[in-house]
């Protein structure tokens, strides 16, 4: 073990994975092969587990240890259903309010929009399970520990996400510069999910089709764009700011 949310060898990650602990991610070296490699392969196939094929000096990075060309990261947290917590969450009686992550990639950038996210009241956290940035040590220490407090959904696609909000009378509202409308124009009031993009690439356009509005932040200097998190939290307080 290098850390409590990693371990690597390759029967290690399969006894980890026959024994039910939430894999966010698989790093396997490039041209690995061998039975027993293989008989891992067809377990990560079986559970569909994230997986991606590295050079061996990203290993070595990982961990100093004998790694055989296997390293995965455990999930500190076990995942929601998001349609269990939707409906929970309605059935409350509260204003929801959800965050969507689209292709978010930094594990800090994701810790620190869970910090927030708990200091703002958020219900619940959704991702992709493949693409986004895992739940690792740096995550849970940027968010100050509150990746243990605020519900997190991993769905197959984003868009399966938002289909599922409207369906349920929620407002998805994309944070993006494409749009004339700022953060002010929005009304927040309303069930709301927020749609926060990548950081290289921003919101993909599929998403930004089918959301309900899109909404920007008014940028007055010469930099033409916020850090994703500086950005969420903005959001994120103008709908505090309009519910209390």
């Amino acid at each position: 073990m290098e850390n409590n949310y990693q371990i690597f060898g390759i029967r290690a990650v399969m006894e980890a994975i026959q024994s039910g602990k939430t894999i966010d991610k698989v790093f396997v070296q490039k041209g690995l092969q061998g039975n027993l490699f293989h008989e891992l392969d067809k377990l990560i196939k079986k559970n569909d587990i994230n997986k991606a094929y590295v050079p061996v000096e990203k290993l070595n990075r990982l961990t100093k240890k004998n790694h055989q060309g296997v390293v995965a990261n455990i999930s500190p947290i076990e995942f929601h259903d998001l349609d269990n917590l939707v409906m929970q969450t309605i059935e409350s009686g509260v204003t929801p309010l959800f965050l969507l992550l689209d292709q978010l990639s930094d594990v800090r950038n994701f810790g620190a929009i869970i910090r927030t996210a708990e200091c703002t009241g958020v219900h619940g956290i959704i991702i992709q399970k493949k693409g986004a940035a895992p739940v690792t040590a740096d995550t849970v220490k940027t968010s100050a520990g509150a990746v243990f407090k605020v519900p997190i959904c991993k769905v197959d696609h984003i868009k399966d996400a938002v289909f599922h909000m409207q369906a349920s009378g929620i407002q998805i509202v994309a944070a993006t510069e494409k749009t004339d409308n700022t953060v002010y124009d929005a009304n927040f009031s309303l069930p709301t999910a927020i749609v926060m993009g990548s950081e290289d690439a921003g919101i993909s356009p599929s998403i930004l089709k089918v959301a309900d509005q899109k909404a920007k932040l008014p940028l007055l200097g010469e930099i033409g764009s916020l850090n994703v998190s500086v950005a969420c939290g903005a959001f994120l307080y103008e709908v505090v700011r309009q519910r209390l």
